[in-house]
């Protein structure tokens, strides 16, 4: 059986994490690009499992700009993504991240992604493990002394916040493929939007999304269980023992 989360709230609607606007001072990381040709749909518009790639990838690039790539490992626990409008394949783009909130071993980053049509924000709550234990472990002094500016005194709060999937929940199945398995040995949370594009392909192409994916037990390549209700998305293991994410839309 799904065991209940600790300090989830399921009797009433939850509120997707605050997006925070860029800071008037402090630490951002800027980087331009146009989208591939595999990170679209056949319309042109850029999928969301591509979007949160581009959220990892451009993390990854300021922590080596910053000099701090290499010294812990860091684990998605939550990500927002509020598309206003989508960028399109070939379109020049703007990333650019900052810090918005640190805690003691996790901290929030936000991303916008504009061009000359496109409009994203989002933003993510990442925990930094120690790489041999994986355990959660303490941000440097450094870090801090790097990221603390941009994050103008916001928390950095991991506790969940989705609700269980309630009972009577349709149920159908996905499947991971061990290509989707990253370098933490567990299936990349880009790959959580998939089942999220394959349901907006089965209609007309969306102008817009918001919705917010929360991590819980990490999967592996294989069957999984994907329940829906009142418009939200939870994703299980095949034999219902535990749950790996949900997915829910703003309301």
């Amino acid at each position: 059986m799904l065991a209940p989360a600790v300090g989830a709230d399921s009797t009433s609607p939850t509120e997707l994490t605050e997006l925070v606007p860029e800071p008037g001072s402090g630490r951002v990381f800027e980087r331009r690009f146009r989208p591939g040709i595999a990170e679209v749909t056949r319309s042109g518009r850029v999928r969301l499992d591509a979007i949160a790639g581009w959220l990892q990838d451009i993390a990854y690039l300021d922590s080596v700009d910053s000099g701090y790539a290499g010294r812990g490992a860091w684990i998605v626990r939550r990500t927002r993504i509020r598309v206003s409008s989508f960028p399109r394949f070939g379109e020049e783009l703007s990333l650019r991240t900052y810090c918005s909130g640190i805690g003691r071993f996790s901290a929030m980053r936000s991303t916008t992604i504009r061009g000359e049509a496109a409009s994203v924000d989002s933003i993510a709550l990442w925990v930094f493990l120690d790489v041999e234990g994986r355990r959660p472990m303490r941000l440097p002094d450094d870090f801090v002394a790097a990221y603390s500016e941009a994050a103008g005194g916001r928390d950095a709060n991991v506790r969940l916040r989705h609700p269980e999937p309630p009972p009577g929940a349709a149920r159908s199945e996905w499947s991971f493929r061990a290509t989707e398995i990253d370098m933490a040995d567990h299936v990349n949370n880009a790959h959580y939007w998939l089942p999220v594009e394959e349901e907006l392909s089965a209609g007309d192409e969306p102008d817009s999304i918001d919705a917010e994916v929360e991590f819980r037990e990490p999967a592996l390549a294989g069957t999984v269980a994907l329940l829906r209700a009142d418009g939200g998305l939870w994703v299980a293991a095949a034999d219902g023992e535990e749950l790996h994410a949900s997915i829910l839309r703003a309301r």
